[in-house]
């Protein structure tokens, strides 16, 4: 599933391709595209149709573009989603799911495509004192956020008594960050998946949210990870930070610091890469 960098490389095609543009025409070609949109396809075409889109925001792993008033258009890309800057002309894909035309005279359209249907697009009502969609008031800031309070965050994963991985991918805590950004992160910062939050100091708290966003930030510049063609920019460019991985999917291969292979563990229906000798596993307490 596509994670905060992949989302914000998605992001900035919108910023500059879709933003100020207003919508003629829309077409709803799978429902399930627009199952979150409670009153249904109909309604949502209808009013999507003739209104502009303003700048594009993130937060997390959605997306949205402000419609004016207290109206957002939302976006979450799922599994498989993509967001294409397509010309008028151009064949349709194969899992096209929603068309998204425009009035003015540039000869491109946006349009939703997603093989697994997992993804979708949907219209909201925004939070008057910030503008973000309703449904996304329970997503927490991310760590690329200037207003992300890191004494906050500490303190939380501190009362919730759980293990750092787990508090990483909680949504609620802090946002953007998947199952592979998560092992990096922890790799670099020498962490176990495993290891209880209740240990972790104020200082390694801080180091761990300086390789977040410094991996992020190696990501954004690669385009994000693309380990397949189901995540692509507007353009439908495939990301390549999927080169400079140093634990996700390398299970067998040699740690990048030790030369330990890394290891590769099921965890939550997920997988966990680490290497055992930088990344000890926490003692049992007694």
């Amino acid at each position: 599933m596509p994670e905060l960098p992949e989302v914000e490389v998605v992001r900035r095609g919108l910023a500059h391709w879709v933003s100020g543009r207003t919508v003629a025409q829309v077409d709803v070609t799978h429902p399930r595209a627009v199952r979150r949109h409670l009153a249904g396809a109909e309604d949502f075409q209808a009013r999507l149709k003739g209104a502009t889109l303003g700048e594009a925001h993130r937060r997390g792993k959605y997306l949205w573009l402000p419609l004016g008033g207290d109206a957002a258009l939302l976006a979450h890309l799922g599994m498989s989603g993509q967001l294409l800057v397509q010309p008028h002309d151009a064949p349709a894909e194969t899992h096209l799911r929603i068309r998204i035309r425009f009035e003015d005279e540039l000869g491109t359209e946006l349009r939703f495509v997603d093989q697994r249907t997992f993804g979708g697009l949907s219209l909201h009502e925004s939070a008057p004192q910030d503008g973000v969609p309703l449904p996304l008031a329970h997503i927490a800031l991310d760590p690329l956020d200037a207003a992300f309070d890191e004494a906050a965050f500490h303190a939380a994963l501190r009362r919730r008594r759980t293990t750092i991985k787990r508090a990483l991918l909680d949504q609620s805590l802090i946002s953007g960050v998947g199952n592979i950004y998560a092992d990096e992160a922890l790799w670099r910062t020498k962490l176990h998946y495993e290891r209880p939050t209740a240990t972790l100091t104020r200082p390694v708290t801080a180091e761990l949210l300086t390789h977040i966003r410094e991996v992020m930030g190696d990501a954004l510049a690669a385009g994000g990870t693309s380990f397949d063609s189901l995540y692509v920019n507007v353009n439908g460019e495939s990301g390549y930070f999927d080169r400079s991985l140093d634990a996700y999917g390398r299970e067998g291969e040699p740690c990048g610091r030790c030369g330990t292979p890394i290891r590769r563990r099921p965890w939550m229906n997920r997988s966990s890469y680490y290497c055992p000798r930088c990344q000890r596993t926490p003692r049992a307490s007694s």
